[in-house]
């Protein structure tokens, strides 16, 4: 199958967590202009809710994602926490 590759790199908020190898989750994603859904895959489960990363498109609306946080969050903390 063709890989989606419009959607790698965009982040997302799983809607139903993964379970890790076990089984995919479900993630939302904002790609083309919308919002679409894909069937989420990680290495290791993540709860639902959980914002990540899609890293691969396996085709047919399959992703492998990962854990993701805003490395900006980080930045911001540090500038509030110098007062």
């Amino acid at each position: 199958m063709a890989q989606d590759e419009a959607v790698i790199g965009c982040t997302g908020e799983l809607l139903i967590g993964t379970r890790g190898p076990a089984g995919p989750g479900e993630i939302l994603v904002r790609v083309r202009g919308g919002s679409e859904t894909f069937l989420a895959w990680s290495q290791e489960p993540l709860p639902t809710g959980a914002t990540v990363l899609v890293i691969e498109s396996r085709g047919c609306r399959e992703v492998d994602v990962i854990a993701w946080g805003d490395p900006l969050d980080a930045l911001r903390g540090a500038a509030e926490d110098a007062g």
